[in-house]
């Protein structure tokens, strides 16, 4: 089955350029030019990958991210006219996986598409794993996931906060950006609301297996995901 790729892109003669040169590559494309639109899109169908660009008419992409980030971890591979070194920052700290500047050669583009997909599990079905060789398991479909074979009882921050470590391990986020990333108004919570949370999911998951602790504590700074197992 083909890969599926969401263009989110308000300039047509763009999107028809990216539609027809991942086409060419295999992949199944759907594009729309609005950040609400394809809010509504994801909501009815998963998608592989989103090309996303930072510009659209009626929000941020960058904004865009963030909200696709509190309940998926699909890849995403902005498209922008903004060439800093700040904004390509930005846009990779908030979850984003590659960032291209217009104007840009189609071909590459496609060739970073495959590359994120490559280092990138599917959100699809049953191949959705969290990684290979990791005991975790994200059933997107159910917003599950399981430890060794058993599901976690987790709340719904709860959920938000392993997906979020899950996405890279090794990975070391701050306080700040797990809640920056979780909350739906980070500005009304505490600082020490993330670290009840990762407690909390510590000892769900020190239940199924006491010996291990996949998260770690990296002082003053934040937290990760145990890379080896």
């Amino acid at each position: 089955m083909s890969q599926r790729i969401l263009v989110v892109e308000d300039e047509p003669a763009i999107a028809d350029t990216i539609t027809y040169a991942l086409h060419t590559e295999g992949f199944e494309v759907e594009w729309c030019a609005t950040g609400e639109e394809s809010l509504r899109i994801l909501a009815a169908n998963p998608v592989d990958l989103i090309v996303l660009d930072v510009g659209l008419p009626d929000r941020n992409g960058f904004d865009l991210c963030k909200e696709i980030r509190k309940t998926s971890a699909v890849p995403v591979i902005f498209l922008t006219a903004r060439t800093s070194e700040v904004d390509r920052v930005v846009g990779l700290e908030i979850g984003g996986d590659d960032y291209v500047a217009k104007p840009f050669s189609p071909r590459e583009l496609a060739a970073r598409v495959k590359a994120v997909l490559r280092r990138t599990p599917s959100v699809q079905g049953e191949s959705n794993a969290a990684r290979a060789n990791s005991p975790f398991f994200i059933d997107k479909d159910r917003m599950q996931i399981l430890y060794f074979g058993k599901p976690l009882d987790l709340s719904r921050y709860e959920f938000r906060i392993l997906e979020v470590l899950l996405r890279r391990p090794g990975w070391v986020y701050s306080r700040d950006k797990l809640m920056e990333m979780v909350w739906e108004a980070p500005e009304a919570s505490m600082d020490r609301t993330v670290d009840t949370h990762v407690k909390t999911v510590r000892a769900k998951l020190k239940a199924i297996k006491p010996d291990l602790d996949p998260i770690l504590t990296h002082r003053g700074v934040g937290y990760s995901l145990r890379e080896s197992w």
